[in-house]
């Protein structure tokens, strides 16, 4: 079994497909794959237009997606079942923000399950007090309603974090640098922009070369830059 696989992903008495594949897109970009159904609403949620909609490339999670009868039954062979919960309850399990307890879980050899309530009801007492953890999301005070996907990144995420993350995957090539040669070059032409708009005395140059030389070392220019700079002293001197 892959390492994302050691994480589950149930969702309890789900209403509506499109969270589903909403759910299923947190999942996989975050490098996780094992999505449980407890007893959803539709019976052919995997398959709904709205949910394969809604998962945009992540339709093989949906394919690989289990639906069950029970927690019990989804809770099979997960050693720590994690709830996620709003509502103040007189006991169970303790609540902790995410990044807090998976800090320490992640150092555990531990089979983990992050276990969502239904869109209009959340988890009912029983399901949680079958979980070892409580997370609460850390949000405004005064609206702390998530949607069932979005509740689904954000732990993603924080899981995936305090388990080493992915490396950034650079978007862009690493921009060339201009040589001293171009550098020197497009001095040169400055000097001689400065000089025909009467900015630079050459008789009493002072030390203007020397720092403009400073600011282009500084600054790092490529050669799409150096040719820019170059043209607007070619057409400062060409307007003189």
């Amino acid at each position: 079994m892959q390492a994302c696989d050691s994480t589950r992903f149930i969702l309890l008495n789900t209403s509506h497909p499109g969270n589903v594949g909403a759910a299923a897109r947190a999942m996989k970009v975050m490098g996780f794959t094992d999505l449980v159904l407890v007893a959803p609403r539709h019976a052919d949620v995997l398959s709904h237009a709205d949910a394969i909609a809604m998962a945009s490339s992540a339709t093989d999670v949906l394919a690989h997606a289990r639906v069950v009868d029970t927690l019990t039954d989804a809770l099979d062979g997960i050693t720590f079942a994690c709830a996620t919960a709003m509502t103040p309850r007189d006991f169970g399990p303790p609540t902790q923000a995410p990044r807090e307890l998976f800090a320490s879980l992640s150092q555990q050899a531990q089979r983990v399950a992050l276990v969502f309530g239904s869109e209009r009801f959340g988890m009912s007492n029983d399901d949680v007090y079958r979980c070892h953890a409580c997370l609460s999301i850390p949000t405004h005070a005064d609206y702390g309603s998530l949607n069932l996907a979005q509740a689904v990144q954000l732990l993603a995420y924080d899981w995936r974090q305090s388990l080493g993350g992915f490396k950034v995957q650079p978007r862009t090539l690493p921009p060339a640098r201009a040589d001293a040669v171009a550098v020197q070059g497009l001095l040169d032409h400055w000097q001689k922009a400065l000089t025909a708009i009467g900015f630079l005395d050459p008789a009493a140059p002072k030390k203007l070369m020397p720092r403009l030389n400073q600011l282009f070392n500084r600054a790092q220019l490529t050669p799409e830059e150096v040719h820019i700079l170059r043209g607007i002293a070619r057409a400062i001197v060409k307007d003189e």
